[in-house]
């Protein structure tokens, strides 16, 4: 089945349009040029040269596991999840001997969808290449893969009974595994399949990622931010421990940061029995980076790692590293906890030289980090019980936003509306860079029927937006009595509409609202009903910030246990809203916060936080909008789709803003 990129629409493989919203499945939109006829299989958009095909990896290995598979088995698995089976793309005699190769622009596979663009590398007659990797062209981008099928189908740990049944390629079920962590790290899989001895696995094409030793040896890299690489290579090692993968972690050029400068792996190598790996990296790239020759696979590899990143980095190792690295090489640490816990205590001194995207790696209840006032970073250990310290507060370094709203499944119109106002002011020096960030982001939800709600949340949001405009002073965000004003006034406007129509009771139009307003990294938030704001970041996770004005809300302030709170028929009737009665009926609750690290913010109508939608999928649906690459717009057409799946019983709103932040070195 074809998947419709736009709505995610399941399609027949014989359709050149999505059923569901009309999106061409047979040519795309170039992200450069906007030409709109760019065939899906093409790497290069034919107007403008620019590579707009989807590239993945391809790893093609011997198995050596014993799980071997006949070339008929892989057939009979490919068929159960409704592909055709790829007859005779590989035999076990190729690509992986030196007898026969497999040409630059030919396809791994008989149906012709993975195409080479890398050569092969050329052997031998006496040489037999154990493990391969290369980028290959994506020529059926919508085609659902027989791993992708089986990942929307499953549920459970796939490293079960029930897989081997399914006859997944070994290596592949390592993917899966750790893709079921949730571990950023891992580079997801795309496809795999196996024939005779040799198992192909496509996973994501992550070899054109920044190499860590890259960043690791250039000045302006913090201390701290090295510090936080090894925590999170001690993370990644636990991960991998149990699956026999930690041989990943131990191959420098394997080692990549994405765009937010985590650290991740570009691909998994597999230990085998003498804790060498099973899939060797290539013998020329192998001699360049390796930091550990054959090495049994202790935490003591972690620290020959670091010492070939500093010794071929030429960074100078510094105060408490030195003694962290001797420790490990003697084995005074032994663990990966007791590792964790003296790079924490190493963070603590130098937390100072932290940045916005890698915090101190304990969390610290402050908004701002502290820096000694020390001419070298290498000193800080030796001076900061002496030194007095400054402030160093944090400055936007992008804002971005996405609104969206669907009238859902069961309702008839649409009484939802948002809007959003944003200003970027952009200052951009040989040395330093400026960005001031203004931004409204209103959500309301409408109630009292056709020709009711949509009028009351749309005169809201017009209402509210007019009074910023004009009250709203230049880099500085509103006082919390403006902002009540500007609530009181968009009440007012509703309920004057009121009783001009005469409406009574139920008849009474009104609406709920939420309300972001961010100056800088300075951020207020207004609301009335029970129109939500979350907040996502990846120290502490997904946040509601405001609490529902509703009866069961209302009764657990009054110190009611929830479960007897919620127990009440009117549990969810709303307490306050905009229009229905006069200003004195409402107390807007407002807020104020500041954005210190990488932020996600959503506004959403109750269709959208139903059922606690958003606290159970935010982990797939939000936290990866937190990179910078993510698309919002994306992002939030994803989240309707997600409600309207599991609610769809109201109309669906949301608005996505991502603000990214860095340290204000010139304050």
């Amino acid at each position: 089945m074809l998947i419709c990129p736009q709505c995610k629409f399941e399609n027949p493989n014989s359709n050149k349009f999505c059923q569901s919203c009309g999106t061409s499945l047979t040519h795309k939109v170039c992200p450069e040029c906007s030409t709109d006829d760019v065939p899906v299989n093409a790497l290069r958009c034919y107007n403008c040269g620019t590579e707009c095909g989807t590239v993945f990896w391809a790893i093609i290995a011997k198995e050596t596991t014993g799980e071997t598979l006949g070339v008929e088995k892989d057939e009979e698995y490919r068929e159960e999840v409704g592909v055709e089976a790829d007859k005779g793309a590989i035999s076990s005699s190729s690509p992986l001997s030196p007898s026969s190769q497999i040409a630059l622009g030919s396809y791994l596979d008989s149906q012709e969808r993975y195409q080479l663009l890398d050569p092969l590398p050329a052997k031998t007659e006496a040489t037999i290449i154990s493990d391969i990797g290369v980028r290959v062209l994506d020529c059926q981008p919508y085609q659902i893969s027989p791993i992708e099928a089986i990942l929307a189908s499953q549920q459970s740990d796939l490293l079960t009974p029930s897989v081997e049944a399914s006859r997944i390629p070994h290596l592949a079920k390592l993917y899966i595994a750790l893709q079921s962590q949730g571990q950023r790290g891992i580079p997801p899989i795309q496809d795999a399949w196996q024939q005779g001895d040799v198992q192909v696995v496509i996973i994501e094409d992550r070899s054109h990622w920044q190499p860590l030793l890259d960043l690791w040896q250039e000045e302006t890299t913090s201390s701290l931010k090295i510090l936080h690489w090894c925590y999170q290579m001690t993370q990644l090692w636990a991960l991998l421990e149990p699956v026999s993968c930690r041989q990943s972690l131990l191959d420098l050029s394997n080692l990549r940061l994405d765009e937010d400068q985590t650290l991740a792996l570009q691909r998994l190598y597999v230990e085998s029995s003498n804790s060498q790996s099973a899939t060797e990296p290539p013998e020329d790239v192998q001699a360049q980076t390796s930091a550990i020759p054959e090495q049994p696979l202790t935490i003591q590899a972690l620290g020959r790692v670091w010492q070939a990143l500093f010794r071929q980095s030429q960074r100078t190792q510094f105060g408490s590293v030195v003694q962290m690295l001797g420790d490990l090489e003697v084995g005074t640490i032994q663990t990966i906890a007791q590792l964790r816990s003296r790079l924490e205590e190493i963070s603590v001194e130098l937390e100072a030289l932290g940045t916005a995207t890698l915090p101190p790696i304990k969390e610290k209840n402050t908004a701002v980090f502290t820096i000694p006032q020390s001419d070298e970073p290498e000193d800080i250990i030796s001076k900061t019980d002496d030194m007095p310290t400054v402030v160093l507060a944090m400055q936007l370094s992008s804002l971005e936003d996405a609104g969206r709203t669907d009238v859902g499944r069961q309702r008839h119109h649409n009484e939802d509306y948002f809007g959003i106002e944003t200003k970027i002011h952009k200052l951009e020096l040989p040395k330093s860079r400026v960005l001031q960030g203004h931004g409204l982001y209103i959500l309301c939800d409408g109630m009292g029927g056709h020709a009711g709600g949509e009028i009351a949340s749309e005169l809201a949001v017009n209402t509210l937006r007019q009074y910023f405009q004009e009250h709203w002073i230049t880099n500085q965000l509103p006082t919390e009595d403006s902002i009540r004003e500007a609530v009181y006034l968009a009440n007012e406007a509703i309920y004057k509409l009121n009783q001009q129509d005469a409406r009574s009771g139920v008849g009474r139009m009104g609406t709920t609202l939420v309300m972001l307003l961010i100056q800088d990294t300075q951020a207020a938030v207004a609301h009335v009903g029970d129109s939500r704001l979350y907040r996502l970041t990846r120290k502490r996770g997904l946040e509601q910030v405001t609490v529902d004005h509703e009866v069961g809300q209302r009764e657990i302030t009054r110190g009611v246990e929830a479960s007897i709170a919620y127990a009440r028929p009117d549990a969810y009737q709303l307490t306050q809203a905009l229009g229905p009665r006069d200003e004195n009926s409402i107390n807007p609750d407002v807020g104020f916060f500041e954005i210190n690290e990488d932020t996600l913010l959503l506004l959403a109508s109750d269709g959208l936080s139903d059922n606690d939608l958003l606290e159970t999928h935010w982990q797939t649906h939000l936290e990866p909008l937190l990179s910078s690459g993510a698309n919002l717009e994306r992002g939030v057409t994803d989240l309707i789709e997600l409600a309207n799946q599991h609610n769809g019983h109201d109309n669906i709103t949301g608005i996505l803003i991502r603000a990214k932040v860095r340290p204000n070195l010139e304050s």
